[in-house]
């Protein structure tokens, strides 16, 4: 038996006109479908420049509702044109709470269902706990047209229980939408420590992974001035993709908007899974005092 699913993710640059930046996610997403692929991921908060590099209280006039978001209402019509699977990253408001979700979009374009992010960073420059508040919903996973995918959002990628909890869920494909590159508070060049962390995720459960950054270098003001307060980060792109034992088998450059893809079989990645027997192994009633306490 083999049961294939091509996966592709894809990195671009973001600037103030949504519009075009969703027509640029529409390009690539269309070149990545003709060629053949199923389950397409796109950045974190692809819609505009990464505003959370700044405390501003206008950026929040940016967050919408799952209904009435541009992104995702126009990537359910080209999911169901193109017949293909779209987790769509957004700033979400529901009632007076804002939060950082992905909507997954099933091939017939219909949403199956949104996650909000779980772990939320507070650091210059990604100091998101000023704007998003932890998501309620629980790690999730989705029985898509093609595969049962788990998506985590960005600093949700640092977390190995948030990757467990998904393949314990069922999961068989991990998508990670990102938002990540220079750490000027760190003085640090994080690009390789963020793979690895995924890598790992992808061993331990073996199962791929796919992440989706974004690229070009981006300025953001503080309350709309050019003040001497404004923020600069040097997104690092790097895309990837790894294969069931956490080796990186597709990487995109730093700088240049792409898309990469590869196909995997799913039956043959389950059997893979039972023969290392790491599921069958575990010790749960071990590990929840140290779980819980750190």
């Amino acid at each position: 038996m083999m049961r294939n699913v091509t996966v592709a993710t894809t990195q671009m640059a973001c600037g103030w006109d949504i519009q075009q930046n969703i027509a640029t996610a529409t390009e690539l997403v269309t070149k990545a479908a003709k060629a053949g692929a199923n389950i397409i991921l796109l950045q974190e908060l692809f819609e505009t420049p990464y505003f959370c590099q700044v405390h501003d209280f206008d950026y929040f006039k940016l967050a919408t509702s799952v209904a009435d978001n541009a992104a995702i209402n126009h990537f359910k019509q080209l999911a169901k044109e193109l017949q293909v699977v779209l987790p769509i990253s957004f700033y979400e408001k529901s009632g007076n709470t804002f939060f950082n979700s992905v909507t997954v979009i099933d091939a017939d374009g219909e949403i199956l269902g949104t996650y909000r992010k779980t772990h939320i960073p507070d650091g210059i420059p990604y100091a998101e706990k000023f704007y998003f508040t932890p998501g309620d919903t629980g790690f999730k996973v989705w029985q898509t047209k093609y595969a049962k995918i788990g998506v985590g959002i960005c600093w949700d990628q640092w977390f190995p229980e948030c990757a467990r909890s998904m393949a314990l869920m069922g999961a068989e494909i991990l998508f990670y939408p990102t938002a990540i590159g220079d750490e000027p508070t760190l003085d640090i060049d994080s690009k390789g420590h963020w793979q690895r962390c995924m890598q790992g995720h992808a061993a331990a459960n073996l199962m791929p992974v796919v992440a989706a950054n974004r690229i070009g270098t981006e300025t953001i003001t503080q309350n709309g001035n050019d003040n001497g307060n404004d923020s600069v980060v040097a997104f690092y792109g790097s895309s990837f993709i790894t294969d069931g034992r956490g080796e990186i088998i597709q990487e995109a450059s730093k700088d240049k908007e792409e898309i990469l893809s590869t196909t995997f079989d799913l039956d043959q990645l389950a059997i893979e899974r039972q023969q290392w027997g790491v599921f069958r192994d575990r010790r749960p009633s071990m590990y929840g005092t140290l779980l819980t306490h750190g």
